[in-house]
């Protein structure tokens, strides 16, 4: 086989990073450096000068670390749901919510080390867990979704929740999961999703009997509404006629 060229060589080392969309350099400097040191302390300058772009320019594209973090979730989500193609669609709810989520760790395994900062950064801050939850709440649905489960009501939001801290348990094995076929994790999640599945219909159920009290409740209170707002019209009624007749007795 022929050599390449110097030139040739040279041309290849000298194609600049920012072939690389700004909002993705972002993202991944951040990831980069969150597999390198704590999260809480790096700063929005060492994640500029890692993507290559200014601080002027970060600022247009991101308002904060947790705004490249949230980026970074939805372009996980993005992948898992462009893998998604109905071929699995006569498996059972489980199954097919199994093979979402086992692509979705194939997605982050080029940032593993990245999401491990992350989830020791969340271990020590509380408020950062809570935060973070809400941005897992809002992947889950797509995620049931893309496994064409409902995600609607109450029992949808559930679901969302319900899926989002069981995922949560089940990265934290699958960041020491040293085997290449990933067995400890898959075997995790399967046992995950069966007890998920077990809650979901038990709140099914609770929906199914709280839904007729709760518009019986919904029926007591507005009755109890247009009572008082009745009461109130005639006490407001009585108070005017008692004005007319002092007025009149002047």
């Amino acid at each position: 086989m022929a050599r390449a060229s110097k030139k040739t060589t040279e041309t290849k080392a000298q194609t600049p990073p920012t072939a690389i969309a700004p909002r993705d350099r972002v993202i991944d400097a951040l990831l980069a450096l969150a597999a390198e040191e704590r999260f809480e302390d790096i700063t929005l300058r060492q994640i500029a000068e890692r993507a290559g772009v200014s601080l002027a320019d970060f600022r247009e594209l991101y308002a904060s670390k947790f705004a490249v973090l949230a980026a970074f979730g939805r372009r996980i989500d993005r992948v898992v749901l462009e893998g998604t193609t109905g071929d699995l669609a006569g498996e059972d709810v489980k199954e097919r919510l199994f093979d979402v989520l086992m692509r979705r760790f194939d997605a982050l395994a080029p940032y593993r080390e990245g999401v491990k900062g992350v989830a020791e950064w969340m271990r020590r801050e509380p408020m950062a867990a809570a935060a973070v939850n809400r941005l897992a709440v809002a992947s889950m649905r797509f995620m049931l979704e893309a496994a064409d489960i409902e995600t609607g009501g109450r029992v949808g939001a559930l679901k969302a929740q319900g899926l989002a801290l069981a995922l949560a348990r089940v990265t934290r094995i699958w960041l020491d999961d040293e085997d290449a076929g990933l067995a400890t994790t898959m075997a995790e999640l399967d046992r995950a999703l069966t007890r998920g599945g077990k809650l979901v219909e038990r709140a099914k159920d609770v929906e199914r009997i709280v839904s007729p009290l709760r518009a019986m409740a919904r029926g007591v209170v507005d009755a109890g509404f247009t009572f008082a707002r009745s009461r109130r019209d005639g006490f407001r009624s009585r108070r005017d006629r008692s004005a007319d007749a002092a007025a009149n007795e002047i």
